[in-house]
């Protein structure tokens, strides 16, 4: 059983940045989703297991960039310029494997962490 931590949501202004952090251990994929308020959860950002290779949803192209760090078994989504539409509950979820981009294909999942961007 895979646990994820997930941190680093709040409030920020349009235009601000945040940095959210999903703890876990293991060899897999990783990436972020989000849901808003009375939508589907949609893909944002993916990395491979080795992290080699990311991919981003077009909306976060160019302002989103996904990471890892080994050394401490996190993911990281650094979220720059964001925007009012961005706002969001943001799960972090894993999956053995390669990337994907539909959540169903996704084992494990965080708790979600609230991000809010006021206009």
């Amino acid at each position: 059983q895979v646990q994820l931590v997930e941190s680093g949501g709040g409030l920020v202004q349009a235009g601000g940045s945040l940095r959210l952090s999903c703890a876990a251990s293991g060899r897999y994929s990783m990436a972020w989703f989000r849901q808003a308020l009375g939508k589907e959860r949609e893909f944002v950002a993916a990395i491979i297991w080795s992290g080699d290779s990311t991919y981003y949803a077009d909306s976060v192209k160019g302002r989103f960039t996904i990471s890892k760090e080994y050394a401490k078994n996190t993911v990281y989504l650094q979220m720059n310029s964001l925007k009012p539409e961005d706002m969001a509950v943001y799960y972090c979820a894993a999956r053995g494997g390669g990337m994907r981009t539909t959540p169903a294909e996704y084992n494990y999942w965080g708790q979600g962490t609230q991000v809010t961007v006021s206009s």
